[in-house]
This record gives structure tokens, C-alpha cells and sequence, in this order.
């Protein structure tokens, strides 16, 4: 089952080149710290820069390195339908367990447009497809009449929200019902999601700080409301922290601290000023994730 806190995970370079060992080491951290699922190849994976080549590789690493233990839910997506299908129909090939796929940006689609483009993505393999709803990154947005014609297609399972309006997960709801699921985009609203009967999140903030993360959304899920606002209270100044900057190069800076992995990004993302640094370091000493 998808659902708790699933990782937007970084890609790791060195030198220019996808770091193959970094990238299964920090899976592996991830699992064991108790992440409950992985998404790779996402804005945050540094998807658009990365080759077909390199996008591919890293979904077959991540499947291979998680071998089951975790769900993973790799990123398909792009602006182009074509493009979006050879995607999928890899995910499915090497046994990931689902697709994210993201509205079609640049390119400003129709709703009838959206529609079919996300309807030949459901076509081309027999896997579950979750779409992602960014109209800040994407410019355009899900309508949920479009949501709900694409939840009768039986393989699109659900929505990754990161729209930043809460109302729209009750709106959702009530559209399509409780067995759509809905999964946060948005670490710093994630709890205000789960109340309105969202399912988890695939979160930014988790490639740092899995550990925190996975009891926050296990108390969300628990409805232990209570203990979710401690946790968040803790966590609300790294989520705030680690988009001091364009994401994912404030995550990348973490990672580093952290000695996860380089904090190298690929052009057009550059890393982060000094005094941006000096907020996620911040923002880690508070959260009890770095030693003075």
C-alpha cells in the first residue's frame, strides 16, 4: 500500500556523473531509518536535467537497491506525451510499483488536453499512475472534474497536491471519494492535508530527516493528532529552510552536512548562498540532526 512518508529523493553527483553508490547507500539509509516509500527521478532527483540514460538507470538502482522492502513510485513524467509513455513503460519493465507523472508544463494544455495526455500515459503499462499537480512549477492545474473523468481510468490511483490550497483536498474527497488517494506535495502543509483525509507525503524534507518524517505521518495516520503537531513543530523550520532556495539545492547543502552524499546540482540549479547555508544549518541544529 502507498501511503506515509514517501521520499522525493535527491540524485547524487560527483564530478558531473549520477553517484551510483551514494545513490544505493542513501536508499538503504532511507529504508532503515523508516521511510515508507521512494520516489526517484522527481524535481527533486533533478529530473529535467538528467539524460533518458541516467533517468532510467536511477529508477532501475532504486527498485534494485529497495528490492521490495518499500514501495517505489518513480518519476515518469515530462511535457511530452511521447516521452512521458517511454517512461512509464520503463518504470513497469524494472518493477516499480507505480508512477508519479507530472501535468505537462511549458506547453499550457487544455483540460481536454490534460485529460488525454494523462490518459495515454494510464494506456501504456499495466502500472498504478499518480499524477502530480504543481501549477507553480507547471503553470497549469488539475481541475477537479479532470481529476475525477481521470480516477473512472482504473490504474490512476491518486494525486500528489502540491497546489498549496488545503481546501482542495476535502474538494477532492468529495469528488472522488476516500479510495482516491491523496498525498501532500508540500512538507510545511502536510499536516493540515492529512487532516482534511489525505494518505501521506511525498516529502522533501525526508531525504535529511527520514527518521522524523515516518513518525510524523505514523502519528497523522494513527490520528494522533497531538504528537503529529509536536513533530511538526520540530520540523517546520527545515521544511521552511530547505526551499530558502530553488529545490532541491538548499536539500543538496543539507545532504552534504549530513556527509549523505556532495551537494553538487546541475546547472540551470547553482548551490546555495552563504547565508542560505547558514539557515539550514540552523535549521538541522534545531531539528536535533546536526551536533553543534
Amino acid at each position: 500500500m502507498i501511503s506515509g512518508s514517501l521520499t522525493a529523493l535527491i540524485t547524487p553527483f560527483r564530478d558531473g556523473e549520477v553517484d551510483a553508490p551514494a545513490f544505493e547507500q542513501f536508499v538503504n539509509w532511507q529504508i532503515e531509518a523508516g521511510s515508507h516509500g521512494l520516489v526517484p527521478c522527481g524535481t527533486s532527483g533533478e529530473s529535467p536535467t538528467l539524460s533518458h540514460e541516467e533517468h532510467m538507470h536511477v529508477v532501475e538502482l532504486c527498485v534494485k537497491t529497495a528490492a521490495g522492502r518499500v514501495p517505489v513510485i518513480a518519476g515518469a513524467g515530462s511535457n511530452s506525451t511521447e516521452e512521458a509513455v517511454m517512461f512509464t513503460r520503463h518504470a513497469a519493465e524494472v518493477g516499480a510499483d507505480a508512477v508519479l507523472s507530472v501535468t505537462p508544463y511549458y506547453n499550457k494544455p487544455t483540460q481536454e488536453g490534460i485529460y488525454q495526455h494523462f490518459r495515454a500515459v494510464h494506456d501504456a503499462a499495466e502500472i498504478p499512475v499518480i499524477l502530480y499537480n504543481i501549477p507553480g512549477r507547471s503553470v497549469v492545474d488539475i481541475g477537479v472534474e479532470t481529476m475525477a473523468r481521470l480516477f473512472e481510468l482504473p490504474r490512476i490511483i491518486g494525486v500528489k497536491d502540491a497546489t498549496g490550497d488545503i481546501a482542495r483536498t476535502s474538494a477532492q474527497r468529495r469528488a472522488m471519494g476516500p479510495d482516491f488517494l491523496q498525498l501532500s506535495g508540500e512538507d510545511a502543509t502536510a499536516l493540515a492535508v492529512m487532516a482534511h483525509g489525505g494518505q501521506g507525503c511525498i516529502s522533501v524534507t525526508a531525504n535529511v530527516a527520514p527518521k522524523l518524517c515516518a513518525a510524523f505521518q505514523t502519528a497523522c495516520m494513527n490520528g494522533d493528532f497531538a504528537e503529529a503537531l509536536r513533530l511538526q513543530d520540530i520540523l517546520y523550520p527545515l521544511h521552511r529552510a530547505l526551499f530558502v532556495e530553488a529545490s532541491p539545492a538548499p536539500t543538496k547543502c543539507a545532504a552534504a552536512l549530513l556527509d549523505l552524499c556532495s551537494e553538487e546540482v546541475r546547472l540551470p540549479m547553482v548551490p546555495i548562498s552563504e547565508g542560505s547555508r547558514q539557515q539550514v544549518r540552523s535549521a538541522l541544529l534545531e531539528a536535533g540532526l546536526l551536533a553543534a
